[in-house]
């Protein structure tokens, strides 16, 4: 779940908001291959309304300072609203400075000195292409010019009052940060950097200080120290006062601060390296900072002492307390990675964020990078059974699941505002790819209803989803939105958030005043309201808080919305008409609250003059700002309410400096406003003067007065309408039909909203409407369409589930684990519910409000769980049944299986497991050149090898979401000879018994034997066992060379065998663990138990066979008895000394399981 990029939350333009630290940025396009050169954004610092690719992303707080130029969001192009005080801007190096405003490719551009027809007045009609004429049919021109419907450019020059100011010795400086105090303040910060794209840091910076509105300035290079490289510049957004300078991490780490407004500082050393900071929204002195290790930090000095609140912070996902909804100031909202990579919300005291005073307001585990805290409202999101689920706590009360359309199945949800107590959200569901749905939630944010289908999307520059939705600032509830229908993009308005839309009405008259044959609904007005990747193409609309009816934008007529010719449009009474101003695209900066218009071309040349409109845009004068044609490079206007002043940043050329022309428009103005200067205005849609349940009447000043208005009056008047249908939207689970009522869908059924309550008490009874929030209609139909209180009924248990809180079927061993009880209807404050845990432990509870927060249980023993639960309220019951499956982790696997086995004879492989009870497991085997693996339940399995070689035998042990695998390899020959191996004593002092030990003696051993024998090490092969006493297997192995050609006998073997077996019973094999620790090796007395299963199949010969040895065996007994008993006790035969090989060899294929040997015989048995 995101935060869209909304088209009105950034024009396209020249300035970068960096969001509440009152910083603007300006990077210059092209310098990098088509692209802006500012370096990349962190973390953190995503604009309003931008949501990054993938992820659960809200508005953001406000007062959010970002350590990286940022997109502006929700503001005209050159313009600085109130309590946005600075502009930064960037300069790419080599390149002419004409990149600042680079013209849209393909696009015919006209040049200053040839303003074109439309600059001149005059020149050949042109009806802008895309109109439909005679419904919707192009045709011939019929209608005559409206000369008095034209827009009127003044073309005599006038000359603006201004001083230029050289910013000296910065020529090579290709970055400039500008913070202005505004609220009468006369300073101005610069920060200019110069910033090699090579290296990707900084190399240079200076700062510098006006104190007279920017007409000098000041450089302060020695005040911050001569050698100090400053990198980003911050502003408290509660006192303007306090400026915080941040160094280049690469050479230092330290902030320096100042509370004079940036007339003297002090240095701080840092012991981290921030990459974001958030400044609080009332507190000055508190900020949090988040490091590039990402840890997050908070301050109650501004900046001074720092003290460590969490590690493993997700990035921009910390929030500072909302007022109103925290109860604490310094409460922090964040959202933190465990150990194990999971995401999970936290709270705590900025001061005080122990694990011990750390809360989890939302039990379990999160998506990563999810959390939202916004307002009134925290929002998260779990996916489970592959599919994404919200969940919202409204003044921070206990979490809901959000409920869409039960078939909307969102693939990804985007927090659009949470402005007026409601929910604004874009939802992609599962049958869309370029396009979004827009909804609109109750107060709390629950219950959702659509608004607009199949809305506009695209990428941002940074990989962001925009969608292509405004906000019209100054008119609550009113919104442009970009609609996709049958492949083509209209632009739509609402004036009562999103209940009705309508297509716009295009202008009557072009620029010239010739006549627009444009018909509803086949031809209309479409305007550009995303971000374009590309700042200084088209996408421009600008709207403001002080200028309620004046919007600006660029579009295009037709009957769809076009990249191509694109003309500037104005609406001056919000909406309802437009008219054609500017041919080409221009930046438009509102001055003296709306009441006067400046425009600035687009151009890739040199400028010195722009517009101004006193009349909303029907006339326009030329005024030129300086002597001199100047690059732009951005505009920023002054924010306070009183002086008129705005600074145009640009150069002479790309060689020259940064020039700073102040230019006040104070003498434009005759005089101040007077109350009869103005004249009222009602707001409407098409007539209808009820806008949100209300008449509302603002002030205009009158068109052909020039005085200057100062401070905004705001709405004259507002007066109550009478509740109509029009003032209701369907409620949940309801939608509108074609005769414009609302009725139940068909996967709703209304009765299900009583499910909560209980015999006795009263529930809303929703007669399918509700009003728009933040409607201010009064009587009239509104007791008629509002929810009635209603009796709930007595109703049996139905609908019963039980589930773990984070919807998964397993737990783990010794830990809680939390189960939810659901009951989809029923009388639930007077029911009896037992639950059965399946371990032989059982609760019971008396009703669902005792087991809001889940049931916490802990099993000690793995296995799998019958957990069942029985609900009975009297008038009925229902039960339900949860299989659960409790774990240990799984640390380790060991494949036991023998070393060496003989074609065509079954192997048994074990995979043993650390620890051995680990519950419900799936083992994945792969053997031999199997290409498919082999999957059980058990932890063995047999095979056969049909020929002789080399094979790896590897098992994957699946527990949950670990999986575990261990390897071996195994030699498979006709026949081979094999022999237990006991060592000196001292030798088990030294074994960690550990398999990378194991394996370097036993290369060791098998070095010794090669040297003391002779025999080549392709017969030898050692393998040291698990365990103590150290003991090792050794095989003698049928070497065959590379041609096939030389294979040893069964003879050969077993003269190998006798010759091993005399070197080590001649102690002759020894190594040297460590300088002055000898070890022997000994043959011991009995092999251990066959390493490979020899067992023959039982058949009818091989029992006669059977039979016969053992009447044979009993027989030698009997005589070895009785010749024991009449004669005496001699000494051995030397033919029968232990250790004599010719009476030890046997066929392993007829050998019996041997005792195990004790630790120093000297005997051996070879097995055959």
């Amino acid at each position: 779940m995101g935060k869209v990029g909304a088209g009105g939350g950034s024009p396209a333009g020249l300035s970068a908001l960096l969001a509440g630290a009152g910083l603007l940025v300006l990077c210059v396009p092209g310098a990098c291959g088509g692209g802006s050169c500012c370096p990349q954004l962190p973390p953190g610092s995503a604009p309003r309304w931008a949501a990054p690719p993938g992820g659960f992303v809200g508005r953001g707080p406000r007062g959010r300072a970002a350590a990286t130029p940022l997109p502006l969001l929700g503001r005209p192009l050159f313009a600085v609203a109130p309590g946005d005080r600075a502009l930064s801007l960037e300069r790419a190096p080599g390149t002419a400075a004409s990149v600042a405003m680079a013209p849209r490719a393909g696009r015919r551009r006209r040049s200053e000195a040839e303003p074109g027809k439309a600059d001149r007045g005059e020149g050949a009609s042109r009806s802008p292409r895309g109109m439909l004429r005679d419904g919707g049919q192009p045709g011939p021109e019929t209608l005559e010019r409206d000369p008095d419907k034209a827009t009127r450019f003044r073309m005599e020059e006038l000359r603006l009052t201004s001083t230029t100011f050289a910013l000296t010795g910065d020529s090579a400086h290709n970055q400039a940060m500008v913070h202005w105090s505004g609220h009468n303040s006369s300073v101005i910060l610069i920060l200019t950097k110069l910033y090699d794209y090579n290296l990707g840091s900084i190399t240079e910076s200076s700062l510098w200080r006006s104190t007279d509105y920017g007409t000098t300035y000041e450089k302060l290079n020695d005040k911050v120290g001569l050698k100090t490289i400053l990198s980003y510049l911050y502003v408290c957004p509660t006192n303007k006062r306090k400026i915080m300078l941040l160094t280049d991490p690469e050479i230092e780490s330290s902030l320096l601060i100042s509370s004079d407004e940036g007339a003297t500082y002090q240095k701080y050393r840092l012991n981290f390296y921030i990459q974001s900071l958030l400044f609080h929204p009332k507190q000055e002195d508190w900020i949090l900072a988040y490091s590039q290790d990402q840890k997050l930090y908070s301050s109650a000095e501004f900046g001074r002492r720092w003290q460590l609140i969490q590690e493993g912070v997700v990035p921009n996902r910390f929030y500072w307390s909302v007022m109103g909804s925290n109860k604490e100031p310094d409460l922090v909202h964040l959202e933190a990675r465990t150990i194990d990579g999971h995401s999970q919300y936290l709270t705590c005291r900025m001061q005080n964020c122990t694990e011990a005073n750390r809360n989890k307001p939302f039990p379990g585990y999160i998506d990563p990078d999810s959390l939202i805290v916004q307002d009134d409202y925290v929002f998260v999101q779990l996916t489970s059974g592959g599919r994404p689920h919200y969940y919202v706590s409204y003044r921070r009360n206990a979490f809901a699941q959000m409920k869409l359309p039960k078939y909307a199945l969102p693939k990804d949800m985007h927090v659009i505002s949470t402005d007026e107590n409601q929910v604004f959200a874009a939802v992609q569901e599962w049958n869309q790819n370029d396009t979004y749905n827009l909804y609109i939630s109750d107060t709390r944010g629950v219950y959702f209803t659509l608004a607009l289908e199949n809305v506009q999307s695209s990428r941002g520059p940074e990989g962001n989803i925009m969608i292509d939705l405004y906000e019209v600032a100054g008119i609550k509830g009113m919104f442009l939105a970009n609609k996709k229908i049958d492949n083509q993009v209209k632009t739509f308005i609402t004036y009562n958030k999103g209940r009705d839309w309508r297509l716009l009405q295009a202008p009557d008259t072009d620029l010239r005043g010739d006549p627009v044959h444009c018909l509803l609904p086949y031809c209309s007005l479409h305007l550009h309201l995303k971000v374009s990747e590309n700042p200084y193409t088209s996408g421009i609309i600008a709207s403001r808080d002080t200028a309620p009816s004046i919007i600006v934008a660029s579009g295009n007529i037709g009957s769809e919305l076009s990249d191509s010719d694109i003309s500037m449009f104005v609406s001056s009474d919000a909406g309802n008409t437009w008219r054609q101003i500017f041919e080409e695209e221009h930046s438009v900066l509102y001055l003296d609250q709306g009441g006067v218009l400046v425009a600035m071309k687009h151009t890739s040349l040199p400028i010195r003059h722009l517009w101004l409109s006193f009349d909303e845009g029907r006339s326009w004068s030329k005024y030129s700002f300086t002597s001199i044609p100047l690059f732009v490079d951005g505009v920023l206007g002054e924010p306070g309410e009183e002086t008129l002043i705005m600074t145009v940043f640009g150069h002479f050329s790309h060689r020259s400096e940064w020039q700073l022309v102040k230019v006040d428009y104070k003498s434009i103005f005759d005089r101040r406003c007077a109350e009869e200067d103005y004249r009222p205005w009602q707001l409407h849609s098409q007539g209808e003067a009820c806008i949100m349940g209300a008449k509302r009447v603002y002030k205009k000043r009158k068109s052909e007065r020039k005085c200057m208005q100062g401070k905004y009056a705001g709405a004259m008047e507002s007066e109550p309408c009478v509740c109509t249908e029009a003032d209701f939207d369907c409620d949940y689970g309801y939608e509108r039909h074609s005769n414009g009522q609302c009725l139940p869908a068909f996967w709703f059924n209304p009765s299900s909203l009583s499910k909560d309550c209980s015999l006795g008490q009263s529930y809303l009874n929703s007669t399918g409407y509700r009003k728009v929030v933040s409607n201010n209609c009064t009587d009239g139909v509104r007791e008629q369409y509002t929810a009635k209180p209603q009796k709930c009924p007595g109703k049996a248990p139905r609908g019963l589930r039980i589930v773990t809180a984070d919807g998964k079927l397993t737990a783990e061993q010794g830990h809680n684990v939390t189960l939810m009880v659901q009951l989809e209807e029923g009388d639930v404050q007077r029911t009896l519910i037992q639950v059965d845990f399946g371990d032989g432990v059982a609760v019971s509870y008396v009703n669902l409000s005792s087991m809001e927060d889940g049931i916490k249980h802990v099993y000690h023993n793995v296995g799998i769980f019958r957990v069942t639960v029985q609900v009975d309220n009297g008038l009925g019951s229902d039960s339900a049944v949860l299989y659960l499956h409790v774990t240990c982790p799984l640390e380790h696997v060991h494949l036991s299986l023998p070393f060496v086995t003989t074609k065509n004879k079954e192997v048994n492989a074990t995979a043993v497991l650390w620890p051995s009870q680990v519950g419900t497991l799936t083992y994945v085997w792969w053997y031999g050149n199997n290409t498919e693996p082999l999957i059980t339940l058990e932890g063995s399995i047999s095979f056969k090898f049909t020929s002789e070689g080399m094979n790896t035998i590897t098992v994957q042990v699946s527990a949950g979401n670990a999986i575990l695998q261990d390897t071996k390899s195994i030699a498979v020959y006709e026949e081979f000879r094999s022999l237990r191996l006991s060592f000196s004593p001292n030798l088990d002092d030294y074994n960690p018994d550990i398999p990378e030990w194991r394996r370097d003696i036993s290369r060791v051993i098998k070095k010794s034997l090669v040297e003391a024998t002779g025999v080549p090490g392709e017969h030898i092969l050692v393998a040291v066992l698990p365990g103590l006493p150290t003991a090792a297997e050794l095989f003698v192995l049928p070497y065959q060379d590379p041609t096939g050609e030389s294979k040893r006998s069964a003879e050969d073997l077993e003269q190998i065998s006798e010759l091993l077996i005399h070197k080590l019973n001649q102690n002759s094999v020894h190594f040297e663990l460590k300088p002055g620790v000898q070890i022997l090796v000994h043959a011991a007395h009995l092999t251990a138990a066959p390493l490979v299963d020899l067992t023959p199949t039982h058949s009818g010969s091989a029992m006669l066979m059977l039979l016969s040895v053992v009447f044979v065996g009993l027989a030698v007994f009997v005589i070895y008895k009785f010749k024991r008993r009449v004669a005496l006790p001699s000494p051995p035969s030397p033919s029968t000394q232990p250790g004599d090989s010719s009476l030890r060899l046997q066929r392993a294929r007829h050998a019996t399981p041997p005792s195990t040997p004790k630790r120093g015989s000297a005997g051996a048995q070879f097995a055959i």
